[in-house]
Protein backbone atom coordinates (compact mmCIF):
# COMPACT_ATOMS: atom_id res chain seq x y z
CA UNK A 1 0.00 0.00 0.00
CA UNK A 2 2.86 2.43 0.44
CA UNK A 3 5.11 3.88 -2.33
CA UNK A 4 7.39 5.62 -3.40
CA UNK A 5 4.89 8.31 -2.72
CA UNK A 6 6.78 9.37 0.93
CA UNK A 7 8.61 12.64 -0.23
CA UNK A 8 7.00 15.32 -0.36
CA UNK A 9 8.31 16.84 -3.62
CA UNK A 10 7.09 13.67 -5.64
CA UNK A 11 3.75 13.64 -3.98
CA UNK A 12 3.45 17.15 -4.68
CA UNK A 13 4.61 16.42 -8.27
CA UNK A 14 1.96 13.69 -8.09
CA UNK A 15 -0.72 14.79 -6.35
CA UNK A 16 -2.42 16.35 -8.85
CA UNK A 17 -4.74 14.33 -11.21
CA UNK A 18 -7.54 13.96 -8.89
CA UNK A 19 -9.90 17.14 -9.82
CA UNK A 20 -9.12 18.12 -13.51
CA UNK A 21 -11.30 15.63 -15.57
CA UNK A 22 -13.18 14.43 -12.60
CA UNK A 23 -16.96 15.38 -13.15
CA UNK A 24 -18.99 15.65 -10.57
CA UNK A 25 -20.56 12.10 -9.96
CA UNK A 26 -24.59 11.34 -10.09
CA UNK A 27 -26.05 8.34 -7.74
CA UNK A 28 -25.84 5.81 -10.23
CA UNK A 29 -22.73 5.76 -12.13
CA UNK A 30 -20.64 7.27 -9.18
CA UNK A 31 -21.40 3.98 -7.62
CA UNK A 32 -21.12 2.07 -10.19
CA UNK A 33 -17.44 2.89 -11.32
CA UNK A 34 -16.76 2.60 -7.50
CA UNK A 35 -17.89 -0.50 -7.27
CA UNK A 36 -16.53 -1.72 -10.22
CA UNK A 37 -12.98 -0.76 -9.60
CA UNK A 38 -13.02 -1.58 -6.16
CA UNK A 39 -12.52 -4.86 -6.20
CA UNK A 40 -8.80 -5.19 -6.71
CA UNK A 41 -8.40 -2.75 -3.57
CA UNK A 42 -6.37 -4.17 -1.04
CA UNK A 43 -6.56 -2.41 2.59
CA UNK A 44 -7.33 -4.60 5.53
CA UNK A 45 -10.14 -3.57 7.82
CA UNK A 46 -9.42 -2.02 10.52
CA UNK A 47 -10.25 -2.92 14.58
CA UNK A 48 -13.45 -1.70 15.84
CA UNK A 49 -12.99 1.09 18.38
CA UNK A 50 -16.72 1.51 19.06
CA UNK A 51 -18.92 -1.83 17.22
CA UNK A 52 -21.78 0.78 16.82
CA UNK A 53 -23.11 3.37 14.96
CA UNK A 54 -22.61 6.78 17.31
CA UNK A 55 -26.13 7.57 18.25
CA UNK A 56 -25.67 11.33 19.39
CA UNK A 57 -24.77 14.46 17.89
CA UNK A 58 -25.12 15.56 14.07
CA UNK A 59 -23.14 17.07 11.80
CA UNK A 60 -21.48 20.41 12.06
CA UNK A 61 -19.56 22.92 10.37
CA UNK A 62 -19.91 25.66 7.43
CA UNK A 63 -19.45 22.92 4.53
CA UNK A 64 -22.14 21.06 5.68
CA UNK A 65 -24.22 23.52 3.42
CA UNK A 66 -22.78 21.63 0.62
CA UNK A 67 -24.43 18.32 1.09
CA UNK A 68 -27.74 17.60 -0.23
CA UNK A 69 -31.17 17.98 1.45
CA UNK A 70 -32.58 14.98 0.46
CA UNK A 71 -32.31 11.86 -1.14
CA UNK A 72 -29.15 9.22 -0.88
CA UNK A 73 -26.47 11.62 -0.75
CA UNK A 74 -28.53 13.62 2.10
CA UNK A 75 -26.93 13.52 5.82
CA UNK A 76 -29.95 10.17 6.58
CA UNK A 77 -29.33 9.09 3.39
CA UNK A 78 -26.08 8.31 4.04
CA UNK A 79 -26.70 6.40 7.14
CA UNK A 80 -27.66 3.13 5.85
CA UNK A 81 -25.06 2.82 3.04
CA UNK A 82 -21.37 1.91 3.54
CA UNK A 83 -18.83 4.68 2.96
CA UNK A 84 -17.63 4.73 -0.55
CA UNK A 85 -21.42 4.14 -1.85
CA UNK A 86 -22.94 6.84 0.58
CA UNK A 87 -20.09 9.06 -1.00
CA UNK A 88 -20.67 8.33 -4.46
CA UNK A 89 -24.08 9.73 -3.65
CA UNK A 90 -23.22 12.95 -2.23
CA UNK A 91 -22.02 15.36 -4.97
CA UNK A 92 -19.91 17.44 -2.41
CA UNK A 93 -17.36 14.44 -2.55
CA UNK A 94 -17.52 13.44 -6.14
CA UNK A 95 -13.84 14.07 -6.71
CA UNK A 96 -12.44 12.08 -4.03
CA UNK A 97 -15.18 8.91 -5.13
CA UNK A 98 -13.86 9.32 -8.66
CA UNK A 99 -9.75 8.83 -7.26
CA UNK A 100 -11.02 5.87 -4.93
CA UNK A 101 -12.35 4.03 -7.71
CA UNK A 102 -9.58 4.86 -10.09
CA UNK A 103 -6.93 3.14 -6.96
CA UNK A 104 -9.81 0.54 -6.49
CA UNK A 105 -10.48 0.87 -2.79
CA UNK A 106 -14.04 1.09 -3.50
CA UNK A 107 -15.10 -2.67 -2.25
CA UNK A 108 -12.12 -2.22 0.74
CA UNK A 109 -13.40 0.78 1.95
CA UNK A 110 -17.35 -0.60 2.16
CA UNK A 111 -16.45 -3.80 3.87
CA UNK A 112 -14.10 -2.14 6.52
CA UNK A 113 -15.56 -2.27 10.48
CA UNK A 114 -15.77 1.09 11.75
CA UNK A 115 -13.16 3.30 10.10
CA UNK A 116 -12.70 7.38 10.24
CA UNK A 117 -11.96 9.07 7.04
CA UNK A 118 -11.03 12.49 6.55
CA UNK A 119 -12.69 13.02 3.53
CA UNK A 120 -11.18 15.87 1.19
CA UNK A 121 -14.16 17.89 -0.61
CA UNK A 122 -13.92 18.78 -4.08
CA UNK A 123 -12.34 21.81 -3.60
CA UNK A 124 -9.40 20.59 -1.70
CA UNK A 125 -8.41 18.67 -4.80
CA UNK A 126 -8.90 21.34 -7.06
CA UNK A 127 -6.25 23.90 -5.22
CA UNK A 128 -3.62 21.08 -6.18
CA UNK A 129 -1.89 21.84 -9.28
CA UNK A 130 -3.75 20.45 -12.39
CA UNK A 131 -0.23 18.51 -13.93
CA UNK A 132 0.21 16.97 -10.32
CA UNK A 133 -3.38 15.78 -10.22
CA UNK A 134 -3.15 14.28 -13.15
CA UNK A 135 -0.07 12.21 -12.51
CA UNK A 136 -0.95 11.35 -9.53
CA UNK A 137 -4.39 9.32 -11.07
CA UNK A 138 -1.82 7.84 -13.18
CA UNK A 139 0.04 6.06 -10.40
CA UNK A 140 -2.10 3.60 -8.61
CA UNK A 141 0.38 3.02 -5.95
CA UNK A 142 0.95 6.66 -5.03
CA UNK A 143 -3.11 7.16 -5.49
CA UNK A 144 -3.77 4.10 -3.21
CA UNK A 145 -0.83 5.53 -0.27
CA UNK A 146 -2.61 9.15 -0.44
CA UNK A 147 -6.74 7.89 -0.10
CA UNK A 148 -5.54 5.42 2.74
CA UNK A 149 -3.69 8.02 4.41
CA UNK A 150 -7.19 9.75 4.86
CA UNK A 151 -8.82 6.83 6.65
CA UNK A 152 -7.80 6.49 10.66
CA UNK A 153 -8.84 3.22 12.34
CA UNK A 154 -11.39 3.17 14.29
CA UNK A 155 -15.09 5.23 14.50
CA UNK A 156 -13.98 8.38 16.20
CA UNK A 157 -16.43 10.35 17.50
CA UNK A 158 -16.08 14.68 17.94
CA UNK A 159 -14.89 14.19 21.59
CA UNK A 160 -12.29 11.38 20.51
CA UNK A 161 -11.31 13.03 17.24
CA UNK A 162 -8.00 15.30 18.79
CA UNK A 163 -4.63 13.11 18.41
CA UNK A 164 -2.50 10.91 16.78
CA UNK A 165 -4.40 8.19 14.48
CA UNK A 166 -3.04 5.15 12.85
CA UNK A 167 -3.87 5.18 9.24
CA UNK A 168 -4.55 2.48 6.37
CA UNK A 169 -1.52 3.42 4.86
CA UNK A 170 0.11 2.17 8.20
CA UNK A 171 1.31 5.99 9.26
CA UNK A 172 -0.23 8.69 11.38
CA UNK A 173 -2.34 11.42 11.38
CA UNK A 174 -2.24 14.48 14.41
CA UNK A 175 -5.46 16.11 14.62
CA UNK A 176 -5.62 19.17 16.93
CA UNK A 177 -8.89 20.90 18.28
CA UNK A 178 -11.81 20.35 20.39
CA UNK A 179 -15.31 20.99 19.91
CA UNK A 180 -16.66 22.04 16.34
CA UNK A 181 -13.24 23.25 15.42
CA UNK A 182 -10.57 20.84 14.03
CA UNK A 183 -7.11 21.08 12.35
CA UNK A 184 -4.17 19.24 10.83
CA UNK A 185 -0.80 21.27 10.43
CA UNK A 186 0.28 22.73 7.58
CA UNK A 187 2.57 20.10 7.01
CA UNK A 188 0.89 17.38 6.96
CA UNK A 189 -0.98 18.76 3.65
CA UNK A 190 -0.01 18.44 0.36
CA UNK A 191 0.62 22.16 -0.74
CA UNK A 192 1.87 22.65 2.76
CA UNK A 193 0.82 26.54 2.61
CA UNK A 194 -2.17 26.13 6.07
CA UNK A 195 -3.80 24.16 8.21
CA UNK A 196 -6.19 21.69 6.98
CA UNK A 197 -9.44 22.28 8.88
CA UNK A 198 -12.89 20.08 9.38
CA UNK A 199 -15.76 21.86 7.79
CA UNK A 200 -18.65 18.97 7.48
CA UNK A 201 -18.26 17.21 11.01
CA UNK A 202 -19.71 14.19 12.10
CA UNK A 203 -21.27 12.69 8.95
CA UNK A 204 -22.37 9.07 9.80
CA UNK A 205 -22.41 6.30 6.99
CA UNK A 206 -23.07 2.55 7.86
CA UNK A 207 -19.67 1.67 8.40
CA UNK A 208 -17.59 4.97 9.19
CA UNK A 209 -17.99 8.18 10.57
CA UNK A 210 -16.82 11.04 7.85
CA UNK A 211 -15.00 14.24 8.54
CA UNK A 212 -14.79 16.52 5.00
CA UNK A 213 -11.89 18.51 5.17
CA UNK A 214 -10.61 21.60 2.93
CA UNK A 215 -7.55 20.25 1.82
CA UNK A 216 -5.37 17.10 0.37
CA UNK A 217 -3.33 15.15 3.22
CA UNK A 218 0.24 13.99 1.88
CA UNK A 219 1.34 10.90 3.90
CA UNK A 220 4.10 11.20 5.98
CA UNK A 221 7.68 10.92 4.53
CA UNK A 222 10.50 8.46 5.84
Amino acid sequence: MTSTLLRRGALLTAAGTLAIGLSACGADDTTDSTAAAGTSGSVSSPADASGTMPTTGAPFGAGCSAVPADGEGSFAGMTDDPVATAAGNNPALSTLVAAVGAAGLGDSLNSASDITVLAPANAAFEAVPADALDALLADRAQLTAVLTHHVLDGRLAPEDLAGTHTTLNGDQVTVQGSGEDFTVAADGTVLGQMDAAVVCGNVQTANATVYIIDQVLAPAAG
